[in-house]
């Protein structure tokens, strides 16, 4: 079921024309990601998932088989649609997605053993959701924050420097986010941690999974197409001409067009007692 109920400060541009992109370019979370949470947490099979910030379903489709029930919340429509299209290609029928932001959730959900927030938290009203999570967790529940570490704009990799150089070439030196590429991102202040500590929540703890990520040039030219910063509206009718912009700076770097990194990925638990 869907309900409509979005934020008046929700800004519906912020990924405007990216969820299809977002489910097949976006880092995927690897399985010892979902490995390491289910040893943390003792997943089971039973118990429930709060997801906010869904997206696509990154998080609560492959996470629903260690879960009796998932509810999944975002407030962009087209998001939820994509991630109910992925859910019906592998089966997933335990899940159940609500259009909403998370500023809005209350007990009517129910009671949840985690809630888990993918790259979306830096984009939430922190200490309003943190309050309202802590009334809809279980005793020994708590929060996971997730996060793929791959951050182009703080990368010293020379190829994702390059790519990061065109998109500035294209959009200028500050970084683009939201209001069709109008709004600037400015610095998650203050940190998560700060925040986190401020609130009822008693401990937290981070915990890290390394991984290797394999790209293409098609591959990287999409994921930038799903990015706040980077969206394929900015371009306009210029968009093929900002692709081969891209394409030349990558090859330049790298000629076989084949990218790789070492990436870590990283659970940033919020521990209610």
């Amino acid at each position: 079921m869907t309900q409509l109920k979005t934020l008046p400060n929700y800004d519906p541009t912020l990924f405007e024309g990216a969820s299809e992109n977002y489910a097949q370019y976006r880092t995927k979370y690897p399985p010892a990601v979902f490995d390491k949470l289910t040893e943390i947490f003792h997943l089971n099979g039973l118990g429930r998932l709060l997801d906010l910030g869904t997206g696509p379903g990154l998080i609560a489709i492959p996470l629903r088989t260690k879960f009796q029930e998932v509810v999944a919340i975002d407030p962009d429509p087209d998001m939820l649609k994509e991630a109910q299209r992925q859910a019906a290609a592998v089966g997933a029928n335990n899940i159940t997605w609500l259009e909403q932001g998370a500023e809005l959730i209350d007990p009517s959900l129910g009671v949840f053993k985690l809630a888990t927030i993918g790259r979306a938290f830096h984009w939430m009203e922190r200490e309003l959701v943190l309050e309202r999570l802590y009334d809809l967790l279980t005793d020994d529940g708590a929060i996971a924050l997730l996060n793929t570490g791959d951050n182009p704009w703080q990368s010293s990799l020379p190829w994702k420097q390059a790519a990061v150089g065109v998109v500035k070439k294209w959009l200028g030196e500050e970084r683009r986010t939201g209001q069709r590429g109008q709004g600037t991102r400015k610095p998650v202040d203050p940190p998560h941690e700060v925040v986190i500590a401020n609130s009822r929540f008693a401990r937290q703890q981070t915990y890290e999974v390394p991984f290797t990520k394999s790209w293409t040039v098609s591959s990287y030219l999409g994921y930038l197409y799903t990015t706040a910063f980077s969206l394929k509206i900015f371009y306009g009718d210029k968009a093929e001409e900002f692709e081969t912009d891209i394409r030349e700076a990558l090859l330049a770097v790298e000629p076989s067009g084949n990218f790789t990194e070492e990436l870590t990925a990283t659970i940033h638990v919020i521990w209610k007692y």
